[in-house]
């Protein structure tokens, strides 16, 4: 997906060329991601994520900076599920050379746009602790709505953690880009 003029980023599919660049980068940022998503660092990782990236249930994809390419960041959706739900549940991270600058509001946008006009879906939900405020903020900014708390939700860092849920359906984000 490419970015309109005023974008800084776009989102392309992970591929195996972009090994060695991704895993620096998660490499770079484990202290920024410590306790909140553990992303590919050795190269068996990155392998087993791209199978991931193939599933028919997944929407994975990179957040690439427009001036140059570099992958900044990850906006993956996962268990897309058909039929009556039309859902998928989102996860996102950014780099921690890259975090602050604007590029994961740009990023999102772009990913909604998928998920709702290409994809058709209904709901789009992201699971995300409490204590993550960036993320939060985040998902604040592009009009995703606190539904509940889900005690010890996930297991990351060999804890399982709270989260709190948060989600935008594709009417919420209708009227949102209308604003």
């Amino acid at each position: 997906m490419r970015p309109e003029a005023a974008e800084k980023v776009f989102l392309r599919a992970p591929a195996a060329r972009d090994r060695e660049e991704f895993i620096a980068l998660n490499r770079a940022s484990r202290r920024l991601h410590r306790g909140l998503v553990s992303p590919p660092v050795e190269p068996v990782q990155f392998e087993e994520y791209l199978k991931r990236c193939g599933r028919e249930d997944r929407a994975n994809f990179f957040v690439c900076r427009a001036e140059d390419g570099r992958i900044v960041g990850v906006m993956n959706l996962s268990q897309i599920a058909r039929g009556n739900l039309q859902s998928a549940y989102l996860g996102y991270y950014v780099g921690e050379p890259y975090a602050g600058r604007g590029y994961m509001t740009q990023a999102m946008r772009l990913l909604l746009r998928h998920a709702f006009e290409s994809l058709k879906l209904h709901r789009v939900e992201a699971n995300i602790q409490p204590g993550n405020v960036a993320s939060i903020a985040l998902a604040r900014r592009a009009g995703f709505v606190k539904e509940g708390f889900s005690r010890r939700y996930l297991k990351l860092g060999g804890r399982w953690r709270d989260h709190e849920r948060w989600a935008i359906l594709a009417e919420d984000w209708k009227a949102g880009r209308r604003r």
